[in-house]
């Protein structure tokens, strides 16, 4: 038995869970999300414990796999409608900064021109003292996705340290040429 896969998921009593045809819907105050089960899998909901169980169909490797695959995701469902998640970046550089314009970000980042990124639908984008951006929304991977996309326009330099990092990201500095070795 998978070790994630056997685990229920507690459903809290803000979010209300569906389940039919092969679909899962979780709703909550973050919003409203809908996953279709991976092949192999079967979820029930107990209404009276308020848990979620995911079984697989049959023992072989790709069912055992998608056990703890189909467990995880919503797992990831029933806490982003209920607490949301959040997603940190910095903008280091002399000169650059971001600005949100409805569902744009706009980012000035050094280049000759600016960088406009679209902000997919259930996501919010905050931009606090030009630097600071702040990913929020009910979907780990569009929240992931978006975050990602963002720091992939400029990555952190290992010599001067400029660019669009994680806030929780550690970035390792080189020592540029030494005059006189």
């Amino acid at each position: 038995m998978s070790k994630i896969g056997k685990l229920p998921i507690p459903v809290p009593g803000t979010v209300k869970v569906a389940i039919n045809d092969g679909r899962i819907t979780a709703e909550g105050p973050k919003g409203k999300l809908e996953l279709a089960f991976p092949p192999l899998t079967s979820v029930a909901l107990d209404e009276e414990s308020k848990q979620i169980v995911v079984t697989r169909d049959g023992d072989q490797a790709r069912a055992r796999a998608m056990h703890g695959l189909c467990r995880s995701l919503i797992n990831n469902m029933v806490i982003g409608v209920d607490k949301g998640y959040e997603r940190k970046l910095e903008i280091h550089g002399t000169g650059f900064r971001a600005t949100v314009n409805g569902n744009v970000v706009n980012m000035q980042l050094g280049y000759s021109h600016e960088i406009n990124h679209e902000i997919p639908a259930q996501v919010e984008v905050k931009v606090e003292r030009n630097t600071q951006i702040t990913i929020t929304g009910p979907d780990k991977q569009s929240v992931g996705l978006v975050a990602s996309e963002l720091r992939s326009y400029y990555p952190v330099e290992p010599y001067k340290g400029k660019g669009v990092r994680y806030s929780d990201e550690v970035v390792i500095r080189k020592k540029g040429k030494r005059e006189g070795a």
